[in-house]
């Protein structure tokens, strides 16, 4: 099973250890600045990297732009908000996303984000058997 051993942040650079079944996979170096990508359209999500059970993406969001409700069926979803901020629905209950904030959703837990006022830039780490969303 794929698992984030050590997350640390230096300055803007994400720097992520990922293990799977007890062995190293390797590391991987982030620059979220030189990957971000808005569009005034559409949230941007970009793949930074696809390891054997999951991926690393980053997604950018332009003031008031907002997801679908979906879910991962067979998926964890982990956001880590770096700048800007909005709102996390799920079905229970709403929370605030702002820089520094660390949101886990279990798997075919359905989520919604808005975002808020401010250009947004969100970290998101995603494993498990299958990544489909499924839009509700």
């Amino acid at each position: 099973m794929l698992s984030i051993q050590k997350t640390s942040l230096i300055g803007r650079i994400y720097i992520i250890c990922i293990r799977n079944k007890g062995v190293k996979r390797g590391m991987f170096r982030f620059d979220l600045e030189a990957e971000k990508e808005f569009s005034p359209e559409r949230h941007v999500e970009k793949i930074l990297k696809v390891v054997s059970d999951g991926d690393a993406t980053i997604a950018c969001w332009e003031p008031g732009q907002k997801s679908p409700n979906h879910c991962h069926p067979d998926a964890t979803e982990i956001y880590f908000c770096y700048q800007g901020g909005g709102k996390m629905k799920t079905q229970d209950e709403t929370t605030d996303v702002f820089p520094g904030a660390f949101i886990i959703h279990p798997p075919g837990e359905i989520h919604q984000y808005i975002n808020g006022p401010h250009r947004t830039m969100l970290f998101r780490v995603r494993y498990g058997k299958n990544m489909i969303s499924q839009h509700i």
